[in-house]
């Protein structure tokens, strides 16, 4: 090197995602779905968080306890999750026993092979959204999906809504190739929403040539920060759809239901309570009957309650419905 002269350092990009090499049972598939659930942003209820477990929990009936990391579903990728995670926004839980720390819960973004009651393998991309670098999340995506071969991905999410939950649970669909839409959308024009990991990672897949889409369940919001496995059921119902698969909703179903007779016999019991949701019962089939008709969207004569006489109203039923076991941390 000349005297003055200064060579810049050579820096290489750190690899984002490490994918195995040898995946057998994944020779001879010609069509696969990668189903993706991230935590975080777009979970109301828990919901896509519960059916993921549930997809995880089927696998470790089927392989049987005792085989460690394999009954969960063996990982076929793992993300660079120290590349995405932002630790003092969302800190990984730890336990302190007495004079040291132990039992750090780090935080893992990985891909799971998974099979269904039919032994169709899918693969099944789940972690903590990302909190920073989308771009190149998305394109270490790709890499998975281009390396497996994946045919279709279809997320799941979950949205607060003033719905009441006596009545189905809405869906709302989403793609990028309209081929793949099963239903008219309830949506009418362009909404500005806050974006997330999902949604950008079906915008990129479909600019690159692969299919992509979702469901987000419309959560009752004042069960927002409870789990709601009956929204959990509903999104799985569509995945297996989507996705081609045969899942066991069997326990799910009987999950959601334990919930719903919680609900209800606190309902039974507060009359304050039950008049709210009496109100949005009224408020949902008055749009109900709009839509059917094309008259109006919205009803005027059934002015739907507030957010902060929703909130001053729940707040007791709130805690009527937290256990021991239910906290949210």
């Amino acid at each position: 090197m000349t005297a003055g002269a200064y060579r810049f350092p050579v820096t290489t990009e750190p690899r984002l995602v490490h994918i195995v090499d040898e995946v057998p049972q994944l020779d001879d598939t010609s069509s696969l779905t990668m189903v993706v659930v991230l935590d975080g942003f777009l979970d109301a209820g828990n919901a896509a968080a519960i059916a993921s477990r549930h997809l995880v929990e089927l696998t470790e009936r089927r392989v049987g306890p005792g085989d460690g990391e394999q009954s969960n579903g063996p990982v076929v990728a793992t993300f660079d999750v120290d590349q995405f995670h932002d630790y003092r926004a969302r800190r990984p839980a730890m336990s302190f026993v007495r004079d040291h720390y132990e039992g750090y819960d780090a935080p893992r973004l990985v891909v799971r092979l998974l099979h269904d009651s039919g032994d169709t393998p899918y693969l099944l991309l789940q972690g903590p959204e990302p909190d920073n670098r989308w771009e190149a999340f998305t394109r270490a995506v790709l890499e998975v999906v281009e390396r497996f071969g994946v045919t279709r991905v279809v997320n799941m999410g979950s949205v607060p809504m003033a719905v009441p939950h006596t009545r189905p649970i809405a869906i709302t669909h989403h793609a990028n190739n309209a081929d793949l839409i099963s239903g008219d959308s309830p949506w009418r024009g362009e909404l500005r929403i806050p974006s997330s990991a999902q949604a950008l990672l079906e915008v990129r897949l479909g600019e690159w040539g692969h299919d992509a889409m979702g469901f987000v369940a419309h959560i009752p919001h004042y069960l927002a920060q409870f789990d709601y496995p009956r929204a959990s059921l509903a999104l799985l119902e569509n995945v297996e759809r989507a996705g081609r698969l045969i899942i066991d909703l069997t326990d799910l179903r009987a999950e959601a239901e334990g919930r719903e007779e919680e609900v209800a016999r606190y309902l039974s019991s507060n009359e304050e309570v039950a008049d709210v949701v009496e109100a949005l019962e009224r408020q949902y089939d008055a749009f109900e009957r709009a839509e059917e008709s094309g008259t109006s969207l919205l009803a005027a004569d059934q002015p739907l309650p507030t957010g902060e006489e929703i909130g001053q109203q729940f707040q007791q039923f709130l805690a009527g419905l937290e256990g021991p076991d239910e906290q949210q941390g």
